[in-house]
C-alpha cells in the first residue's frame, strides 16, 4: 500500500470528524460543506481501494491475509458514505455526530489497514 495515501486519508477523516463535531457541538445538522467534505474523504478511500485492488492484481501480498486486507478495504470504502446517508435521515445535530463517527472509525479503519499491509 501507498504509506502516503494511508496517512493522508487518516488525516483528512480526523479532520472530517473535528469538523462535523463541532458543527454537532454547536447543535447544527450535518450542511452542504460537510458534504463536500465527506464527498473529499470519499474519493480518497475509493483512489485507496483502487490502489489496493490494483497491487493485489499485480501479485503483491498483504501480511496479514488478502481477505482481511479486501475487507477493510471495502470497510474503508464504505465508512463515510453511510455516515452521510444516515446524517440526511437525520435532520439534527446527531448527523453531524453521525458523520463524526464514521469519519473516527475511518481513521482507525487506516490505521488497521497499514498494520494488514505490513506497516
Amino acid at each position: 500500500m501507498l504509506n502516503a495515501l494511508t496517512l493522508v486519508t487518516g488525516v483528512a477523516a480526523l479532520l472530517l470528524a473535528a469538523w462535523c463535531g463541532w458543527a454537532a457541538y454547536r447543535d447544527q445538522p450535518t450542511k452542504d460543506w460537510h458534504f463536500i467534505g465527506m464527498a473529499v474523504v470519499s474519493l480518497l478511500a475509493v483512489v485507496q481501494l483502487v490502489v489496493g485492488i490494483v497491487q493485489l492484481a499485480r501479485g503483491e501480498k498483504p501480511d496479514q491475509g488478502t481477505t482481511i486486507f479486501v475487507a477493510y478495504l471495502l470497510g474503508a470504502f464504505a465508512c463515510v458514505p453511510a455516515a452521510g446517508f444516515m446524517s440526511l435521515a437525520e435532520r439534527t445535530r446527531w448527523g453531524s455526530v453521525t458523520v463524526a463517527a464514521g469519519g473516527v472509525v475511518l481513521a482507525v479503519l487506516e490505521v488497521r489497514l497499514y498494520d494488514i499491509w505490513g506497516g
